[in-house]
């Protein structure tokens, strides 16, 4: 390969590293993410079972208070039980007592159940309480550790960008905006190598995309420095380095 070629096969190899150095920079970043996720997950599941529970004591409370009319009401019915001066007066206060009495063992038995609900509740919310103690102790672990690996790769980043910008100013600005649009459609894989098919010996293949290369792209890749690229992919073409002839 020319100057030119083996200048961007040896650009690629840069950009690879850079962009490997940056891809561990983002996966830190987006670490931190997640685990903040977690923890505004769990505290919305708090708020939201703190809010069940707050709407169970209001009913709980509204039961109580009927439950208390109630009660005031058996007493005034036993008082006009005593006072009946006939048998159908008193068979009908005493319907009206016994009626009375039964509701309001309905509504003690609701009381019951909603402070059984309302004390499960409260556990829950303990126990999403522990997990959000927990999830903010590993969101801090993580922190630390994504800020301490965040400065390693940035220096990295940092050398490796001064390495791919001195090898670029070598390459024609022509090739080397080319080089960039690839890399970008690419995730970073501007430069392939042409792949030779198994047992044939003019059959050749794009290395990124895998469709058919011709045997005059071929040759003129032997034999100059010019960028051919694939025409499905569009992806730059190189030679094997024990194929390319040294211009």
């Amino acid at each position: 390969m020319g100057p030119v070629l083996n200048g961007l096969v040896k650009l690629q190899s840069i950009e690879n590293r850079l962009r490997a150095v940056k891809a561990k920079l983002t996966r830190q970043r987006r670490n931190v993410i997640i685990q903040e996720n977690r923890v505004r997950s769990l505290q919305s599941a708090l708020e939201a079972k703190t809010e069940e529970i707050q709407l169970t004591k209001v009913q709980s409370d509204r039961l109580e208070l009927e439950l208390k009319t109630k009660d005031e009401t058996i007493a005034k019915l036993r008082a006009c039980l005593n006072a009946a001066k006939t048998n159908k007066e008193y068979a009908a206060v005493l319907t009206h007592l016994n009626t009375t009495k039964a509701d309001n063992s309905k509504t003690e038995n609701q009381i019951l159940e909603l402070m059984k609900d309302i004390e499960a509740d409260e556990a829950e919310c303990q126990e999403i309480q522990n997990q959000i103690d927990q999830e903010k102790q590993k969101l801090e672990q993580t922190r630390k550790e994504a800020e301490s690996l965040a400065t390693k790769y940035e220096a990295e980043i940092e050398q490796i960008q001064v390495e791919w910008n001195q090898l670029a100013q070598a390459i024609p600005a022509e090739v080397l905006q080319i080089f960039k649009r690839v890399a970008e459609t690419y995730d970073g894989q501007a430069v392939v190598v042409i792949e030779q098919q198994e047992g044939k010996t003019e059959a050749y293949s794009c290395g990124g995309c895998f469709m058919g290369i011709t045997a005059e792209s071929v040759n003129l890749l032997l034999t100059k420095d010019d960028i051919i690229r694939c025409p499905n992919c569009t992806r730059i073409l190189v030679l094997e380095s024990n194929r390319g002839n040294p211009m």
